[in-house]
């Protein structure tokens, strides 16, 4: 097949060129799309074909087409896929054209499309046949379009910025780097359970260990957990990883690194708006403890102390409706009050520290407070889209924490990983990682509210 030439690269070529001009005298241009529309009018057959790039009108003339097409024209529907070949004009309308000189089906489309004036709205539908929501829906080309070029943004800037590009396990003998629960499959050979990925995060500390200063993955991650409007079993994370820095240095990369996409894909627009909400990306951005979060947005604390009183704190957390009980540490019912309280009024881009440390089992703990560690998250339009902090660096804290986590966690999800210990007593240089929600980043830059919006292809219930 002859080359096809890509329809975005013609419009943006030709766009200001004036009208009723051939512009391309000696090259005949080759398009290949998907019919969408057509107007038969006798001699002059108009039709506009369309790629995922965009669409562009063809013209079929009777009186210059060769005799042996003319019938072919009648048998031409709508969701056809056509090649054509011809030289490209303006109209009258300004609109550029392509004046066929041959054209042929490529393949015919069987099914009846939706109206693409009424484009196709059903979310069940939408979310199960995404190829014809690409079809029908411009919105939904667009997203994703810019899902891949802020993906692509994202590698750019990190590479620019000298981090290496790693790849580590999909397969996990032991799930670890967060807590959740993991899918589980078998392995024949081995006869033995093997568990998809949930974090990448201790395998990157290794390679650190290793003698790798600065890394990145740009990964796929698995939690056999709930579904929700920003929850996806299976979904895409970025982690990065730097040596001889703190979580303060994560804290400006990731700054820079979002103020960075924006400037590609908005040219210095950073103010977008996402739910009828302007969220103004310009930097820096704000940064508050967890407690001052609580105490400013939750009104349910009469001073910020009180966030230091247990006896408070329990009575607020009976009072919002959190379950707890006498083991229950103090710091996980903070978090829980955070959550259900705070969260989602962190709209603006902000920053959250000073984490509990009875929460951040695998982060330093602060110098000066060892109630608290050295971590952050970042929230923006009232979601989490960040979590990091100086990684913990000693094996046997690292060990006892293990451990801890296993006495509580009878059912447990949480195993305790020897050798990532055994890897640890080998000496983790002082490090800051961070991961970032790829897939809920995506939903803010693009103003989609589900995530099932922004993955090509989303876990589903049933179908009923």
């Amino acid at each position: 097949m002859k080359k096809i030439n890509n329809i975005n690269e013609i419009k943006k070529k030709y766009s200001k060129l004036p009208k009723n001009i051939i512009i391309e005298k000696k090259i005949k241009l080759n398009i290949a799309g998907r019919i969408i529309s057509k107007r038969l009018m006798g001699v002059n057959n108009f039709l506009n074909i369309q790629d995922i790039n965009g669409a562009i009108q063809i013209l079929i003339d009777k009186k210059t087409i060769k005799k042996k097409l003319i019938k072919k024209i009648k048998k031409i529907k709508i969701g056809d896929i056509l090649l054509v070949n011809g030289l490209l004009y303006k109209t009258n309308t300004n609109e550029l054209t392509i004046k066929s000189n041959y054209f042929k089906i490529l393949i015919k489309n069987k099914k009846l499309l939706p109206d693409k004036f009424h484009k196709l709205k059903n979310k069940e539908k939408k979310n199960r046949q995404r190829y014809l929501d690409l079809i029908i829906n411009s919105k939904t080309r667009k997203t994703f379009l810019l899902r891949i070029k802020i993906i692509n943004t994202i590698r750019k800037y990190l590479n620019k910025k000298n981090f290496l590009e790693v790849e580590t396990p999909m397969l996990h003998n032991i799930p670890g780097g967060a807590s959740a629960k993991p899918f589980i499959t078998y392995h024949n050979k081995l006869n033995k359970n093997i568990y998809l990925r949930i974090a990448p995060e201790l395998y990157l500390k290794k390679l650190i260990i290793g003698g790798f200063t600065k890394i990145f993955e740009l990964n796929r991650n698995f939690r056999n957990e709930g579904l929700s409007f920003k929850h996806n079993p299976e979904f895409t994370m970025i982690e990065i990883y730097k040596s001889y820095s703190s979580y303060k240095y994560m804290i400006n990369l990731i700054q820079k690194l979002i103020y960075y996409i924006i400037n590609n894909i908005y040219k210095n627009k950073y103010i977008l708006k996402y739910q009828k909400k302007n969220i103004n990306f310009n930097i820096p951005y704000k940064i508050i403890t967890i407690k001052k979060s609580i105490y400013k947005y939750s009104n349910l604390f009469k001073k910020l102390k009180d966030l230091n009183n247990k006896k408070k704190i329990k009575k607020v957390a009976k009072k919002i409706k959190i379950n707890f009980n006498k083991k229950t540490p103090i710091g996980k019912i903070i978090n829980k009050i955070f959550k259900i309280t705070t969260e989602k009024k962190l709209i603006q881009p902000t920053f959250v520290t000073e984490y509990p440390i009875d929460i951040s089992p695998l982060a330093k703990k602060n110098k000066k407070n060892k109630n608290i560690a050295d971590r952050f998250e970042l929230f923006i339009g009232g979601y989490e889209i960040a979590n990091g902090f100086t990684e913990l660096n000693n094996y046997k804290d690292q060990k006892k924490i293990f451990k801890k986590q296993i006495i509580k966690k009878k059912k447990s999800n949480i195993f305790y990983n020897k050798e990532y210990i055994n890897a640890l007593k080998y000496g983790l240089p002082p490090t800051s990682g961070v991961g970032i929600g790829i897939d809920r980043l995506v939903m803010l830059l693009t103003n989609n509210k589900s995530i099932k919006d922004v993955i090509l292809f989303p876990i589903l219930k049933k179908n009923k």
